[in-house]
């Protein structure tokens, strides 16, 4: 990311440019300095410092757990602390996430890629080996951090963008025309750009809002060149735009030069000898030339393709102002698809998207490519498909509704996606190209701008209808209303995984919903309290594989014109990863219902009611789900040191309740759980295998776990022996209720 080796060598080599500053005393002085230019206080802006989400991401999501999935509600309270600290010092943050990957950054975009799927590939292995996470040199985001971040902040209150171009530009830009009193990252390409001071997120100590500031000034007097001349240095050491292998030859030349010039042996870091050198020539160049030498001297000798190449490098870091910004391609690229829907439309996704608030429409609709970074997906199983094949055909019923809806189907010139979806197995060296699927909406084919702009119950159902028959779920439209919008939500993505997943199995199943309907029980600290005795890699993928549906969730409920609230669909409000992994390994081990549930009737019996609609859309498809309890991994091998904790629930015990799990309703009619549970084996064809278990310590939130030895649980029966019920903790009380975002407004007639 940014120039290669710049920031090492500022923070090595160039001392002086590295300044302490104290953001809340750099807003004083900006509103003291704006009271003095204006004559009015009306007029005095607030100091805005921009943010580039990207480079952040790592910074806020300091979690404990990353592994499992993510733990959302925690990730949400460091947001809300975090932007709190920036609001009492009296700062406007204005965020900025990418939106789109360039081309000419698409081979930087795919080395990235390879590079986290190495590292991706150690962490399933240090899993299988030790049964923990790794520590921090393996560190990897939650998958889709940055697609629901955005949501997150705009949740808070915060003003949120999402580029159209390069992101980096687009920050830079906003705030060299606003004045903002800085750009908040951690990329030397802000090092590189005319605008606002580049400030470290890495550095910041959130506390006391002090960071550190790279003086670009300094940094240019230190390495004798002017501000003006930095783009090039930037092409020649390598960027995003020109990769390092294209200038190798010149920074060879310029090193040798250097040495020529400068006998005194270099003492410092390989690469501070590089940026001098490279900078010496650099300044040759334009101390040599008389003429205007444009934007690369003609003095400068590389081949056509390779000027051309330093041209596009050059113009990236050209803000409005600049003298030769009109040499810069603004021009807005035509829509992809222009033709398949209205000008509406089209304008309605491009605000959508620079809103932060249409997920995935753009993308498809104005630029004909979508894109997924890694996911935490094990390259050696073989048993769960990648998330990109697993949603494959939802996302062509996505693409379906946007390009084909109201359409004949007679066209020739049928429309074509480009996908560049990270998975094991894909080597990146071309997009995949994907067809949309039409969808059948029973009794209408409405027009997707019926959908987005107009209103009323009709349309609200006709919205729906087109949401569910993504997931094929067009059976569950009669419990929209009956159950919250997150239950339904996860209920169709739940069904959707099982028909497309065959090896799925029901404890899998249980632990989905189980984890969705007891997520409400818990406050942040209580899911961060819970205790996993070990880690499955299996549960792992699963955990990543869910949070990448609730991506398509989003995606499809954009397409749809948003007849769920954006809301219900985020993880904060309906996944937790720990929860999730306490409830895989519970599930595979054989409790009884009301543990899994922990001992909470009302969980219990919307557990019940999801589960059987599950199992009548799966009898529906032909869809056995069979009871596969797995065996975890054996011969874990904890690092020197590294003990697993004991039991430890974090709340204080209560008395049991006295009962098993029935549900009001199933005592009513006096069947109790298990009598419910083998009518469902035998209606959905059911296998009852002895089942093969492991037991390990684990407490937390009101669940338990029996001892274990790591080399002897295999193979033993399941022992039905109940531990004592542990207090599920308190409820968590701050869930408001959804509200639904507003709808489209009709725009004027272009």
């Amino acid at each position: 990311m940014g120039v290669k080796g710049l920031q090492s060598f500022v923070e090595r080599c160039c001392p002086e440019a590295c300044m302490t500053v104290n953001l809340s005393e750099m807003a004083r002085q900006h509103v003291a300095k704006n009271q003095q230019s204006c004559t009015s206080t009306a007029n005095v802006t607030s100091p805005t410092l921009v943010v580039d989400g990207m480079s952040c991401l790592r910074h806020w999501y300091s979690c404990m757990n990353w592994v499992c999935g993510g733990q959302w509600m925690q990730y949400m309270d460091v947001l809300k602390n975090w932007v709190e600290a920036f609001t009492f010092a009296g700062i406007k943050l204005v965020f900025f996430f990418d939106g789109v990957v360039e081309e000419q950054k698409r081979p930087e975009w795919v080395k990235r890629r390879h590079g986290v799927n190495r590292d991706i590939v150690k962490i399933f292995n240090h899993i299988k080996e030790h049964g923990e996470q790794p520590g921090k040199q393996l560190s990897c985001l939650p998958s889709a951090l940055a697609s629901f971040t955005p949501f997150a902040l705009r949740s808070l209150g915060q003003e949120v963008f999402c580029s159209v171009r390069e992101a980096d530009y687009e920050i830079a830009s906003y705030a060299c025309q606003h004045g903002s009193i800085g750009i908040l990252g951690q990329d030397t390409d802000f090092i590189i750009y005319d605008s606002a001071p580049y400030l470290s997120v890495a550095k910041l100590r959130i506390n006391s809002l002090t960071t550190v500031m790279y003086d670009r000034e300094r940094l240019c007097r230190n390495i004798g060149l002017t501000v003006t001349q930095l783009p090039l240095l930037a092409c020649l050491l390598g960027n995003d735009v020109v990769s390092e292998e294209h200038m190798q030859h010149i920074r060879s030349n310029a090193v040798a030069a250097y040495r020529r010039t400068n006998p005194a042996p270099y003492s410092g870091p390989p690469q501070g000898e590089v940026v001098l050198a490279v900078a010496q020539f650099v300044s040759s160049l334009y101390a040599s030339a008389e003429e205007d030498t444009g934007l690369v001297p003609h003095s400068l000798n590389v081949t056509s393709s390779q000027r051309e190449l330093l041209k596009k490098g050059i113009c990236s870091y050209l803000l409005p102002g600049h003298k030769n910004y009109e040499l810069v391609d603004i021009s807005v690229p035509p829509s992809a698809f222009e033709k398949y829907v209205s000008p509406e439309i089209l304008k309605a996704c491009r605000e959508k998207h620079v809103a932060a608030e249409g997920f995935m429409v753009y993308s498809v609709v104005c630029a004909g490519v979508t894109e997924c970074s890694n996911s935490l997906e094990d390259v050696m199983d073989e048993e769960l498909l990648p998330q990109a094949l697993v949603y494959k055909s939802c996302r062509q019923r996505i693409y379906g509704l946007l390009l084909l809806l109201g359409k004949d189907g007679s066209t020739v010139d049928v429309p074509a996606i480009r996908e560049w979806f990270v998975f094991p197995g894909n080597p990146l060296k071309e997009a995949d190209t994907v067809h949309p699927v039409p969808i059948n909406i029973p009794c209408s084919q409405p027009s997707l701008d019926l959908l987005w702009f107009s209103s009323g119950p009709e349309v609200s159902a006709l919205c729906l209808a087109a949401f569910l028959t993504i997931f094929d779920c067009l059976d569950y439209s009669d419990l929209h209303g009956q159950i919250g919008e997150s239950l339904l939500a996860a209920l169709c993505l739940v069904t959707y995984i099982v028909l497309q997943v065959e090896t799925l199995c029901e404890e899998d199943v249980d632990a989905f919903l189980s984890q969705t309907v007891c997520l409400r029980l818990k406050s942040p600290l209580e899911l961060q309290q819970i205790e996993l005795p070990l880690l499955s890699s299996r549960a792992v993928q699963l955990g990543s594989l869910y949070v990448r549906g609730l991506s398509h969730l989003l995606g499809a409920n954009n397409a749809s014109g948003c007849p769920l609230p954006s809301a219900a669909l985020m993880p904060w409000h309906s996944f937790d990863g720990r929860l999730f992994h306490s409830k895989y390994l519970l599930a595979h081990s054989g409790v009884e219902k009301s543990e899994l549930l922990e001992s909470d009737m009302s969980c219990l019996s919307q557990f019940v009611q999801l589960k059987e609609k599950l199992l009548e859309t799966c009898r529906k498809r032909g869809r056995v789900l069979l009871s596969r309890p797995r065996v975890t991994q054996k011969n874990l091998h904890p690092p020197p040191g590294v003990r697993y904790r004991g039991t430890h629930s974090g709340f204080p015990p209560r008395a049991d309740q006295g009962w098993r799990g029935e549900t009001k309703r199933d005592i009513q009619h006096g069947q109790t759980w298990r009598e419910r549970e083998e009518v469902w084996r035998e209606q959905s064809g059911y296998e009852n295998s002895e089942r093969l278990q492991w037991r390990g310590e684990h407490r937390g939130g009101g669940q338990s776990f029996h001892s274990y030895r790591s080399n002897s649980y295999e193979g033993r029966p399941l022992n039905r022996n109940q531990p004592p019920k542990q207090n599920r903790g308190r409820l968590y009380h701050n869930r408001g209720r959804y509200q639904l975002a507003p709808r489209w407004q009709h725009p004027p007639a272009p």
